[in-house]
């Protein structure tokens, strides 16, 4: 099983490649399921999450090209088309790998009256259930039976009908999967208290460039014209906000200067606030966002929240990163229950981190040490590299295949700019 070694304390420097989105990624594949035509999405991250939906795509009927990308490059050109589906059947052995899969459920439904997915599986961070996805489809008609770990939707005769879908809370996978559903509905349906996070704006926009009729993008309340059928589109994926609110954290915590190019400032306005407010220089450029930081951060108190709130995907590097801040640092978890499983590996590298239920304490250390420390989910792995950048001495991080469902090629990319860092495939 593959491992990363990094031997640590060494500033980073220079340009920084931010790849295409992982969470947009998965939503716009999707999108070929609703049109007959093919669509084409640029950008497109090299991951195993990427891969495990193209495959579950594939056995569901779609076709999948990849074409023009050489396998030096970050990121890929795919071409879908379902010109026929095949199967309305997502099976356990693929949907088990990543919970993002329960998007097919939508499109599948929307396209051909019937649909039948496995309950998800991911990252063990918290309980995630689906039941404002499930009751955003009984609010357009359709019927939902659950038996031996499948969910089977069937829409009424004669499709899907827009309704007004009010979810208690933002649930982005719900949004999505409720979108993709009202686009072949028939009439208008409305989202109330929808996700706002960049990622549904993406798939907003490709959905546009297939034919949907769409209002109130990037608010709470969209306005869904259902239309009969969708057409085939060119899009490009948006650029990943955690993946460069990451490789901000690399700098600030190794007291480095990093562009990363290709970010978008505008969809990371609560990360690069937190990012200031703990002493670091952040500035856009031309090309994307530099960060800089020279000397000791200050603490911070964080709560997690929906967008445009800080995201639950930056909690765990910023933990990392203020593990070396100069006092106490306060982190709230709001969205997931079970999202500090990076802590206790952190404290064998010498971090002070205290948690209290939803909370944790991180009093800030003047030095981190290498140690052998163990991945438990996606953005943990992520805080591990981080401390492991900044220690003193080698850290051996285990499990990384956790870090290749989320991070093109991290090893390049770190390597190019002054890390001390390989991956161990012998481990």
């Amino acid at each position: 099983m593959d491992r990363i070694l990094i031997r640590g304390g060494k500033p980073l420097s220079g340009q920084l490649p931010v790849s295409g989105a992982k969470n947009a990624a998965l939503t716009l594949l999707p999108c070929s399921l609703l049109t007959e035509e093919p669509v084409t999405l640029r950008n497109l991250p090299r991951l195993a999450d990427v891969d495990s939906f193209g495959h579950l795509l594939n056995q569901l009927g779609v076709s999948t090209t990849i074409e023009g990308s050489r396998q030096e490059d970050f990121g890929r050109v795919m071409t879908l088309k379902a010109s026929r589906i095949t199967s309305s059947v997502a099976p356990y052995d693929i949907v088990r790998k990543m919970r993002a899969s329960i998007v097919v459920l939508g499109p599948l439904l929307a396209r051909t009256g019937e649909a039948t997915v496995s309950l998800p599986g991911g990252c063990a961070i918290g309980n995630r259930p689906i039941d404002f996805h499930l009751q955003a489809f009984q609010t357009l008609g359709a019927t939902i039976e659950m038996a031996n770990g499948y969910v089977r939707a069937l829409a009424p005769d004669g499709g899907l009908k827009g309704a007004l879908i009010s979810f208690p809370f933002p649930s982005v996978g719900a949004t999505e999967n409720a979108l993709m559903a009202a686009a072949l509905a028939n009439g208008e349906t409305i989202i109330e208290n929808a996700a706002r996070e960049p990622e549904i704006v993406d798939l907003c926009g490709l959905l546009v460039e297939m034919g949907s009729e769409i209002e109130g993008i990037g608010t709470d309340r969209l306005v869904i014209q259902g239309k009969p059928r969708l057409y085939g589109a060119t899009y490009k994926v948006m650029p990943d906000r955690i993946e460069a609110g990451s490789y901000a954290c690399a700098a600030a915590i190794t007291g480095g200067e990093l562009e990363l190019v290709g970010a978008r400032a505008d969809d990371m306005h609560a990360i690069i606030k937190s990012l200031r407010e703990a002493g670091v220089h952040v500035e856009e450029t031309k090309g994307g966002i530099k960060v800089a930081a020279d000397g000791r951060l200050r603490p911070l108190t964080l709560s997690t929240a929906p967008h445009p709130g800080f995201p639950t995907d930056m909690q765990a590097q910023f933990m990392a990163m203020l593990a070396l801040a100069d006092g106490a640092s306060v982190l709230t978890e709001t969205i997931f229950e079970n999202r500090y499983m990076h802590v206790p590996e952190l404290a064998r590298m010498g971090a002070d981190i205290t948690v209290n239920g939803r909370t944790a304490v991180v009093r800030g250390v003047t030095g981190l040490t290498g140690a052998p420390v163990m991945a438990t989910d996606l953005r943990a792995s992520m805080s591990l590299i981080l401390a492991g950048l900044a220690a003193r001495g080698e850290t051996i991080v285990n499990r990384v295949y956790h870090l290749d469902r989320g991070y093109e090629r991290l090893e390049e990319k770190l390597s190019a700019v002054g890390a001390d860092i390989e991956r161990d495939s012998d481990g």
